[in-house]
């Protein structure tokens, strides 16, 4: 962007943090449970008491992964365990147990859609930590301190510093948590603070043949993609008015932590952001470094689902989705799976996609479910679908029918048979029907024959007659060729009359 002869380009790189959906905490056996009692889900390990040491959760290890080979990472043959030092009363260890040097995974992109083309963004690490506890400040006269999340597996990943814009970072937040949340690693509740967002931003400043470069402002803890969104474009115009009034620049030791106020929207200033080493990182003496095995880590790849992001194409390009509609349809992974088992027995796919997100949408819907979750195998699918590609039933019947199979076991042709939902193809039948509508309304026959403005809407007029006639038995293709040939061999009406 240029502003007064000045061109200011954004530098925003972001942390990313992923609360694990494991049942336990990384450290310890404590159970993860939201909302309960505070300071109940707590033991020596993550209170910090002395002789207390930790013991690592497997399954935080095999998320992060998991997360790391989407994130297209390189996976660490030996990881780290280091100590952070931590000032503050919710981690009452003082430190907390992270990864400095040697992360578990690292050098990886991620490739998004945003504008109509790709945008890939280098991922710099995704290491694995616990979390603090909660300060509550709600009580005028003192803070109080939940423990109950001390100790909580988090992932964090960090992205370059490869984002121009908050249009873009927000698209890419969007992406990330979609992506968590469908490899079942975390249910990223923002909410509930499980999964966090910490942009930090600067400008780069030019001004004729010089460069500026202004201090960079990490802003913590936002918990949605508004205020995400709403933080970068503030910051972005705050550190431009800021440099234009100090001509501030960024040097060692000036990058600042800020905050973002909902009510205000606006940031506010925090505390100067620390370096690498006023954490006083160092390895920790209780655990072992970390060495995946090889064989364990290949497993783990060949059990990778296809991704969102590539999914949500083919969905769009096999089943002829709406693009607008297909991210719904593949972020719940378990649906997404049903559509391909029911298209893999031989349901047509275009059909398939169709009744998925009208009817069967709506039958979830209805029942606070997933498609996936009305338990239904995925060759009934395939069979209503079928039976409308064949035309054995109408779109009418088919919807009429996708309700009778929630809670009838039988075949669905059988079903329509028995219901009289059967589309008839037999000629000889349509045509008296198509005989009957062309009698009982003289002017649209009238309209068709002698109007060309007039002949498609009175065609179908008289179509939806004959469907009314046949209770819509009548097959809408030979019903159409039907009534194209009875009135190309009607006498066109005596323009003179």
């Amino acid at each position: 962007m240029s502003i007064d002869g000045v061109d200011i380009q954004p530098i925003i790189g972001l942390e990313i943090h992923v609360q694990l959906a494991t049942k336990s905490k990384l450290w310890c056996g404590c159970a993860l449970e939201f909302g309960a009692e505070p300071n109940s889900r707590t033991c020596p390990v993550c209170l910090g008491l002395p002789g207390a040491l930790p013991v690592l959760n497997q399954a935080a290890i095999e998320h992060s992964i998991r997360v790391g080979l989407a994130l297209h990472c390189r996976i660490a043959t030996r990881a780290k365990w280091d100590r952070k030092s931590y000032w503050y009363p919710d981690l009452p260890k003082n430190y907390q147990i992270s990864q400095f040097d040697q992360p578990l995974c690292s050098d990886g992109h991620f490739e998004f859609k945003h504008a109509d083309r790709i945008r890939k963004v280098r991922i710099r690490r995704a290491h694995l930590e616990e979390d603090a506890g909660k300060n509550d400040h709600e009580n005028a006269a003192f803070s109080a301190i939940d423990l109950n999340r001390a100790g909580t597996p988090l992932l964090e990943i960090v992205t370059e510093p490869d984002f121009t814009g908050a249009d873009e970072t927000r698209e890419f937040a969007v992406q990330l948590h979609r992506l968590v949340r469908y490899l079942g690693v975390s249910h990223a509740n923002m909410q509930q603070g499980q999964m966090r967002f910490e942009p930090n931003i600067n400008l780069r400043i030019r001004r004729g043949s010089e460069t500026f470069v202004t201090p960079i402002v990490e802003v913590k803890n936002l918990n949605s993609f508004k205020s995400l969104h709403a933080a970068i474009e503030f910051e972005i115009d705050r550190q431009a008015r800021e440099w234009r009034e100090t001509g501030e620049t960024l040097t060692r030791g000036n990058k600042r932590n800020r905050g973002w106020d909902d009510v205000k929207l606006m940031t506010l200033p925090q505390r100067e952001k620390e370096e690498s080493e006023d954490y006083r990182y160092f390895p920790d003496p209780d655990l072992a470094p970390y060495e995946p095995s090889p064989a364990w880590v290949s497993a783990v790849r060949e059990d990778m689902p296809e991704l969102p992001v590539p999914r949500t194409e083919r969905f769009i390009s096999e089943y002829k989705l709406p693009e607008q509609d297909a991210p719904a349809l593949v972020d719940d992974r378990a649906t997404a799976d049903l559509l391909d088992e029911a298209a893999a027995c031989g349901g047509d796919k275009a059909t398939l996609g169709k009744q998925f997100l009208s009817f069967w949408s709506m039958h979830a819907n209805a029942r606070q479910t997933s498609i996936a979750g009305l338990a239904l195998a995925p060759q009934r699918f395939a069979q209503l679908a079928n039976l409308v590609v064949e035309g054995a039933v109408n779109a009418t019947a088919a919807a009429q029918l996708s309700e009778a199979l929630l809670s009838d076991d039988r075949d669905p042709r059988e079903i329509a048979q028995e219901r009289g939902w059967m589309q008839s193809r037999n000629a000889d039948e349509i045509a008296a029907w198509v005989n009957a509508a062309l009698a009982a309304n003289p002017q649209a026959v009238a309209d068709a024959l002698g109007n060309p403005k007039k002949l498609q809407a009175a065609r179908g007029f008289l179509t939806g007659q004959v469907m009314k006639i046949s209770g819509g038995k009548a097959d809408p293709k030979v019903t159409g060729e039907l009534i194209q040939k009875a009135l190309s061999g009607a006498s066109a009406p005596n323009a003179a009359s």
